[in-house]
């Protein structure tokens, strides 16, 4: 059997025969023409010659006349010389026309082959496919911080609710004010950021305690927005770091590595904390310290954001992704060729289908469960998801800035609509 299905491949000839094995003691001998028999073909013992002549013969029926007395001896050496009487030897041996199939039938049959046959070897991935995960693996590894140790140099989450409570209001109520604060000039923050920043994690120089204090004011609205602005901060500085260590991403010009950083960051923070998410607590585990969703609230958030972020958590974790799954969810996020302020699309193109195709072959090569192929899938709808979430982040953010403008320089760089 094995031996057929492979001789079946390669002459990729699964075109319509009704193939039988033969019993070992039967003689392999074509009843049409004498020649060395393949199997049977239309009903019939016969050789490829003699099967694709008969299958040609009635795909395109033309009047075959025997220009001797129609007595004609058909052998392997004649077999060309009288269409005619090899076409009777067919009829006579008992090889029907209604065991041809059609055309679709034809290659319906032959991809099947070939489907058999690519399951039958295994999937692996390329040298080329194998240093692209080495140096996102390598590039995170060096700029993320897994212990979030870093968290507890950032200014102290507050989870004091008075302040809002007492205003009864909705965070984006235009009766807030947050007058005491000025708002802070990004002076190209982000070209300053890209071209400066050290590979090496960031130092915060982070106010001391007494001029938290001094510079906290009693009618502060978003009581943890000072943590939040400086996590922000902190996780921008990341995914800068991260990117710059890419070679598909210092390949490519100044303003299309901002046009990028500027529509992913979020994204790619979004799939870096979802690491630490727990999903059957709804709790972001982030070494010396947890993230509830109120937290988020407490910085100005609101639901319809907080909401459907909490789903895109809850189903990405779900599907217990690995180190090497996600850093190619970044990277695919990251190279976005529809970003605004693109200018080289198809370059940036090229590199997001390259990551998305590593991936696919990673989850067939490297995943063993039953229903792997579905992950895929189930990630690209993640990325999705999360565009949706992005637009909707970048509105509350500036909401929360116009309230309380102690938002980052940073990170107005980053929404802002100029390229």
């Amino acid at each position: 059997k094995n031996q057929k299905l492979s001789h079946l491949v390669d002459s990729e000839h699964g075109d319509g025969s009704e193939e039988e094995t033969e019993e070992d003691d039967e003689p392999k001998i074509c009843q049409v023409c004498g020649d060395k028999s393949t199997g049977y073909h239309f009903n019939a013992k016969t050789c490829e010659g003699c099967k694709g002549f008969f299958r040609r013969a009635m795909k395109r029926p033309a009047q075959l006349c025997c220009p001797f007395q129609n007595t004609c001896v058909i052998t392997k050496t004649n077999r060309r010389q009288c269409q005619s009487c090899r076409l009777q030897k067919c009829f006579s041996i008992g090889m029907k026309r209604e065991l041809i199939m059609s055309d679709d039938a034809v290659e319906k049959r032959r991809m099947q082959i070939r489907r058999k046959k690519m399951q039958e070897e295994p999937v692996t991935l390329s040298p080329q496919q194998e240093a692209v995960i080495q140096e996102l693996l390598t590039a995170h590894q060096k700029t993320f911080d897994m212990t979030c140790a870093h968290f507890i140099q950032f200014r102290p989450l507050d989870r004091d609710q008075k302040s809002m409570s007492e205003c009864g209001r909705e965070p984006n109520s235009s009766r807030f004010t947050y007058a005491t604060m000025h708002k802070p000039s990004p002076e190209d923050a982000m070209q300053q950021t890209i071209s400066f920043v050290s590979p090496s994690f960031p130092s915060f120089s982070f106010q001391s305690p007494e001029n938290k204090e001094k510079n906290r004011h009693k009618s502060a609205i978003f009581t943890s927005l000072p943590h939040f602005t400086d996590l922000t901060t902190y996780m921008i500085k990341n995914v800068i770091n991260f990117s710059k260590t890419l070679t598909m991403f210092r390949a490519l010009i100044i303003d299309d590595q901002i046009s990028l950083l500027k529509g992913a960051t979020f994204e790619i923070i979004l799939i870096h904390f979802n690491m630490f998410f727990n999903e059957v607590t709804g709790i972001w585990e982030c070494g010396p310290l947890q993230y509830c969703l109120d937290d988020a609230m407490r910085a100005g958030f609101q639901r319809h954001l907080l909401d459907p972020m909490m789903n895109f958590h809850c189903t990405l974790r779900k599907l217990h992704l690995r180190e090497e799954e996600y850093v190619l969810m970044q990277a695919i996020s990251l190279f976005s060729p529809d970003r605004p302020g693109v200018k080289h699309h198809s370059v940036i193109d090229r590199n997001q289908e390259t990551l998305a195709l590593t991936l696919k072959t990673y989850i067939e090569a490297k995943r063993t469960e039953p229903e792997k192929h579905l992950l895929f899938p189930k990630i690209l709808a993640c990325l999705t998801e999360m565009r949706s979430m992005n637009e909707e982040y970048t509105k509350q953010v500036l909401k929360i800035q116009d309230i309380q403008p102690e938002v980052s320089p940073l990170l107005l760089e980053i929404i802002s609509k100029d390229s």
